[in-house]
Protein backbone atom coordinates (compact mmCIF):
# COMPACT_ATOMS: atom_id res chain seq x y z
CA UNK A 1 0.00 0.00 0.00
CA UNK A 2 1.32 3.65 -1.28
CA UNK A 3 -0.24 6.44 1.08
CA UNK A 4 0.03 9.70 -1.19
CA UNK A 5 -0.54 12.89 0.65
CA UNK A 6 -3.63 15.33 -1.00
CA UNK A 7 -3.68 19.29 -1.18
CA UNK A 8 -5.12 18.87 2.12
CA UNK A 9 -3.20 18.43 4.99
CA UNK A 10 -3.97 15.33 6.97
CA UNK A 11 -6.00 14.09 4.06
CA UNK A 12 -4.49 11.15 2.60
CA UNK A 13 -5.23 9.13 -0.44
CA UNK A 14 -4.30 5.11 -0.07
CA UNK A 15 -3.62 3.08 -3.04
CA UNK A 16 -3.37 -0.54 -2.47
CA UNK A 17 -0.91 -2.90 -4.49
CA UNK A 18 -2.71 -5.00 -6.36
CA UNK A 19 -2.02 -8.34 -7.43
CA UNK A 20 -3.20 -9.79 -10.62
CA UNK A 21 -2.89 -12.88 -13.46
CA UNK A 22 -5.22 -14.55 -15.26
CA UNK A 23 -6.97 -16.07 -12.29
CA UNK A 24 -8.17 -12.36 -11.15
CA UNK A 25 -7.01 -10.38 -8.83
CA UNK A 26 -5.39 -10.09 -4.81
CA UNK A 27 -4.90 -6.89 -2.51
CA UNK A 28 -4.57 -6.27 1.23
CA UNK A 29 -7.57 -3.32 2.08
CA UNK A 30 -6.46 -3.15 5.33
CA UNK A 31 -3.41 -3.58 7.10
CA UNK A 32 -2.84 -1.22 10.51
CA UNK A 33 0.96 -1.82 10.52
CA UNK A 34 1.40 -0.39 6.80
CA UNK A 35 -1.20 1.88 7.55
CA UNK A 36 0.41 3.47 10.73
CA UNK A 37 4.14 3.65 8.89
CA UNK A 38 2.72 5.10 5.64
CA UNK A 39 1.14 7.67 7.94
CA UNK A 40 4.37 8.11 10.12
CA UNK A 41 6.10 8.72 6.57
CA UNK A 42 4.17 11.32 5.97
CA UNK A 43 4.71 12.97 9.56
CA UNK A 44 1.03 12.05 10.54
CA UNK A 45 0.07 10.02 13.90
CA UNK A 46 -1.15 7.11 13.32
CA UNK A 47 -5.31 7.37 14.12
CA UNK A 48 -7.44 5.77 17.12
CA UNK A 49 -8.58 1.97 16.45
CA UNK A 50 -10.91 1.63 14.11
CA UNK A 51 -14.41 0.46 15.96
CA UNK A 52 -17.04 0.52 13.68
CA UNK A 53 -17.60 -0.43 9.87
CA UNK A 54 -20.41 0.68 7.50
CA UNK A 55 -21.62 -0.16 4.29
CA UNK A 56 -24.01 1.78 1.65
CA UNK A 57 -25.29 1.83 -1.91
CA UNK A 58 -26.54 4.56 -3.33
CA UNK A 59 -28.12 5.37 -6.83
CA UNK A 60 -26.41 7.95 -9.03
CA UNK A 61 -26.78 11.14 -8.24
CA UNK A 62 -27.07 9.97 -4.51
CA UNK A 63 -25.22 12.89 -2.33
CA UNK A 64 -24.61 11.99 0.92
CA UNK A 65 -22.78 14.61 3.15
CA UNK A 66 -21.32 16.63 4.41
CA UNK A 67 -21.21 15.08 7.27
CA UNK A 68 -18.94 14.46 10.96
CA UNK A 69 -19.24 14.15 14.38
CA UNK A 70 -18.17 16.08 17.65
CA UNK A 71 -16.50 15.03 20.30
CA UNK A 72 -16.70 13.25 22.52
CA UNK A 73 -17.55 10.83 19.29
CA UNK A 74 -15.22 12.53 16.33
CA UNK A 75 -14.84 10.00 13.77
CA UNK A 76 -11.58 9.63 11.30
CA UNK A 77 -12.86 7.51 8.60
CA UNK A 78 -11.31 5.71 5.95
CA UNK A 79 -13.60 4.88 3.22
CA UNK A 80 -13.55 3.21 -0.11
CA UNK A 81 -16.13 1.60 -3.02
CA UNK A 82 -16.36 -1.82 -3.87
CA UNK A 83 -18.70 -1.30 -6.56
CA UNK A 84 -19.39 1.57 -9.14
CA UNK A 85 -17.46 4.99 -8.28
CA UNK A 86 -18.29 7.89 -5.96
CA UNK A 87 -16.46 11.25 -6.26
CA UNK A 88 -15.07 11.71 -2.98
CA UNK A 89 -15.14 14.73 -0.97
CA UNK A 90 -13.17 16.09 2.68
CA UNK A 91 -13.46 19.45 4.05
CA UNK A 92 -11.50 21.01 7.26
CA UNK A 93 -13.76 22.40 9.42
CA UNK A 94 -11.11 22.89 12.55
CA UNK A 95 -11.55 26.49 13.03
CA UNK A 96 -7.90 28.66 13.24
CA UNK A 97 -6.65 25.87 10.81
CA UNK A 98 -4.87 27.68 8.14
CA UNK A 99 -7.02 25.25 5.93
CA UNK A 100 -10.37 25.79 7.71
CA UNK A 101 -12.91 25.43 4.55
CA UNK A 102 -10.79 24.13 2.13
CA UNK A 103 -11.70 21.22 0.79
CA UNK A 104 -10.42 17.92 -1.32
CA UNK A 105 -12.28 15.30 -3.82
CA UNK A 106 -10.95 12.67 -5.78
CA UNK A 107 -12.95 9.74 -7.43
CA UNK A 108 -12.90 6.34 -5.62
CA UNK A 109 -14.09 3.66 -7.67
CA UNK A 110 -14.62 -0.36 -7.90
CA UNK A 111 -12.00 -0.77 -10.85
CA UNK A 112 -8.72 2.02 -8.88
CA UNK A 113 -9.53 0.58 -5.65
CA UNK A 114 -8.38 3.92 -3.75
CA UNK A 115 -9.12 4.66 -0.09
CA UNK A 116 -9.21 8.10 1.03
CA UNK A 117 -8.17 8.71 5.31
CA UNK A 118 -10.33 11.44 6.33
CA UNK A 119 -8.89 11.74 10.11
CA UNK A 120 -11.48 13.64 12.70
CA UNK A 121 -11.73 17.30 12.27
CA UNK A 122 -13.31 16.67 8.65
CA UNK A 123 -16.36 16.58 7.07
CA UNK A 124 -16.96 13.89 4.71
CA UNK A 125 -19.44 13.47 1.52
CA UNK A 126 -19.62 12.22 -1.65
CA UNK A 127 -21.94 11.90 -4.79
CA UNK A 128 -22.62 8.17 -6.79
CA UNK A 129 -21.52 8.61 -9.79
CA UNK A 130 -23.31 5.26 -11.21
CA UNK A 131 -26.40 3.01 -10.18
CA UNK A 132 -25.76 0.89 -7.04
CA UNK A 133 -22.78 1.89 -6.05
CA UNK A 134 -21.60 0.41 -2.88
CA UNK A 135 -19.35 2.42 -0.07
CA UNK A 136 -17.45 1.19 2.87
CA UNK A 137 -16.20 3.02 5.64
CA UNK A 138 -14.14 1.91 8.88
CA UNK A 139 -14.85 4.51 11.69
CA UNK A 140 -12.95 5.55 15.01
CA UNK A 141 -15.61 5.75 16.56
CA UNK A 142 -19.12 4.65 16.85
CA UNK A 143 -22.37 6.58 15.49
CA UNK A 144 -23.88 8.89 18.26
CA UNK A 145 -26.79 10.65 16.97
CA UNK A 146 -26.11 13.60 19.65
CA UNK A 147 -22.99 13.69 17.83
CA UNK A 148 -23.75 14.03 14.39
CA UNK A 149 -23.81 16.81 12.83
CA UNK A 150 -23.75 18.10 8.55
CA UNK A 151 -22.53 20.99 6.59
CA UNK A 152 -24.54 22.28 3.71
CA UNK A 153 -23.17 20.44 0.50
CA UNK A 154 -23.19 23.57 -1.79
CA UNK A 155 -21.83 26.28 0.81
CA UNK A 156 -20.52 28.88 -1.88
CA UNK A 157 -18.09 29.99 1.07
CA UNK A 158 -16.58 26.14 0.45
CA UNK A 159 -17.27 25.77 -3.43
CA UNK A 160 -16.98 22.07 -3.91
CA UNK A 161 -17.28 21.56 -8.05
CA UNK A 162 -19.42 18.14 -7.46
CA UNK A 163 -19.88 16.31 -10.96
CA UNK A 164 -22.94 15.12 -11.41
CA UNK A 165 -23.81 11.80 -13.87
CA UNK A 166 -25.15 13.56 -16.76
CA UNK A 167 -28.85 14.01 -17.69
CA UNK A 168 -29.07 15.28 -13.61
CA UNK A 169 -29.73 18.86 -12.87
CA UNK A 170 -29.16 18.76 -8.87
CA UNK A 171 -27.96 15.62 -6.29
CA UNK A 172 -30.89 13.65 -4.61
CA UNK A 173 -30.25 14.65 -1.08
CA UNK A 174 -31.73 13.26 2.23
CA UNK A 175 -33.96 15.64 4.29
CA UNK A 176 -31.28 16.30 6.83
CA UNK A 177 -28.43 16.61 3.93
CA UNK A 178 -30.77 19.58 2.18
CA UNK A 179 -31.51 21.50 5.68
CA UNK A 180 -27.83 21.29 6.82
CA UNK A 181 -26.41 24.96 7.75
CA UNK A 182 -23.59 26.64 6.25
CA UNK A 183 -20.22 25.97 7.34
CA UNK A 184 -20.52 29.85 8.81
CA UNK A 185 -23.38 28.75 11.45
CA UNK A 186 -22.48 25.10 11.82
CA UNK A 187 -20.81 23.40 14.97
CA UNK A 188 -17.23 22.80 14.20
CA UNK A 189 -13.75 21.79 15.69
CA UNK A 190 -11.25 23.95 16.95
CA UNK A 191 -7.68 23.83 15.84
CA UNK A 192 -6.14 23.97 19.44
Amino acid sequence: MRLVATALPGVVLVEPAVFADDRGWFMESWNQARFDAGLAGLGLPAPRAFVQDNHSCSRAGVLRGLHYQLPPHAQGKLVRVTRGRVFDVAVDIRRGSPSFGRWVGTELSAANRRQLWIPEGFAHGFVALEDDTEFLYKTTDIYVRECERSIRWDDPAIGIDWPLPAGLAAPLLAPKDAAAPPLAQAEVFDAG
